[in-house]
């Protein structure tokens, strides 16, 4: 039997249009490598699952609630057989050399856990989210005071997204976002799956710090990219509707509790108790300020 070099994980929740862009750019790849594709849909009430139907060889995972990202993935994960594991949103579109050459890219280089290609968006600015520090107590001071902004490129106030590194090479990084996340196999069967306590958001980062402590090395290469359409495929894009509109409160809420999530599990034995008291203190702050600003109820 055939080995399965990669295979491609895509969530997908009511993004139907842009789900079918990301699957027609997979399908316009140029590579010779054996793949398979896992869409698992999580309850979209938006005709994705006909359209899914229409793209020959989809494994389909139909949900009949929205288990979140995490437990979704994980159902994939499961029955995934490639050597490598991509998860990729469905509002990304992939250049057609991206899967070859981060394939490449691994296989030259065993000790590394995780890629990322350059993430970027329509405005062809980089997606910061997928180049991330681990969010100390520090770096989320100096990313939401806004000090990093006062000082641009700088290693001391930008560690939040690594701002001091060059991103027209490939350096190590702590994580790179869900969006686009090649991982190997062989370290999801050392440190574990995806943790599902985190419904959205940060589960990305709670298995970069879990893959780096298992002495795994996390790369960006900026050689290739995919574009990313971001906010649509978690619910932070613009709405209109009622329903929408309470499913972005979701998932801004969701946004800030994973926050808290994170420093519990990673920080909590880390830093007195006061640092944790300011921390929630600041991310409250934060949520209450968001929605307020949103508008919602």
């Amino acid at each position: 039997m055939a080995t399965t070099n990669i295979s491609i994980i895509i969530v997908n929740h009511n993004t139907k249009e842009l789900l079918k862009n990301c699957l027609s750019s997979i399908a316009k790849s140029k590579d010779n490598l054996a793949k398979e594709i896992l869409v698992v849909d999580n309850a979209s009430t938006d005709g994705s699952v006909q359209a899914i139907k229409n793209f020959p060889g989809i494994q389909l995972i139909q949900n009949i609630t929205n288990m979140g990202f995490s437990k979704a993935c994980n159902q994939a994960i499961k029955k995934a057989k490639g050597k490598y594991i991509l998860l990729l949103n469905p509002d990304t579109v992939l250049e057609r050399d991206t899967l070859a050459e981060m394939v490449s890219f691994m296989d030259k280089n065993p000790k590394i856990g995780v890629a990322t290609c350059r993430v970027e968006l329509p405005n062809v600015e980089i997606d910061w989210a997928s180049h991330r520090g681990f969010p100390t107590p520090w770096r989320s001071f100096t990313y939401f005071s806004r000090l990093s902004k006062l000082f641009p490129g700088s290693r001391i106030f930008g560690g939040y997204h690594f701002e001091h590194e060059d991103l027209q090479k490939p350096h190590e990084i702590d994580s790179p976002c869900g969006a686009f996340y090649l991982v190997k196999s062989e370290a999801i069967k050392k440190i574990g799956l995806l943790d599902e306590d985190y419904f959205i958001f940060a589960e990305d980062l709670d298995w970069s710090y879990r893959i780096k402590n298992a002495g795994y090395k996390i790369f960006y290469y900026p050689k290739v990219k995919i574009i990313h359409h971001k906010g649509a495929a978690s619910g932070m894009h613009k709405v209109e509707s009622r329903a929408e509109k309470k499913e972005r409160k979701k998932a801004v809420e969701s946004f800030y509790d994973t926050m808290k999530i994170f420093y519990e599990k990673h920080y909590q034995a880390k830093y007195p108790k006061w640092v944790k008291s300011l921390a929630f203190w600041g991310i409250d702050f934060l949520k209450k300020r968001r929605i307020a600003k949103l508008g919602f109820d």
